[in-house]
């Protein structure tokens, strides 16, 4: 739950830049929230398949 309430963060912060005009400031923003997914995501993947083989 605490990942959905950061993610829903993000994007009024996001928002709030477009809102005042900063649309480059906005999509970077996103764009870095997305990129800091994509890296839990791998280290994730990975922990799990150290877990597999420890098992």
């Amino acid at each position: 739950m605490k990942g959905l309430w950061r993610k829903l963060e993000d994007i009024y912060a996001a928002s709030a830049f477009a809102e005042q005009g900063e649309h480059d400031t906005a999509r970077e923003f996103l764009k870095e929230r997305k990129s800091a997914d994509k890296q839990l995501r791998k280290i994730a993947a990975k922990d799990q398949r150290v877990r597999l083989r420890a098992n």
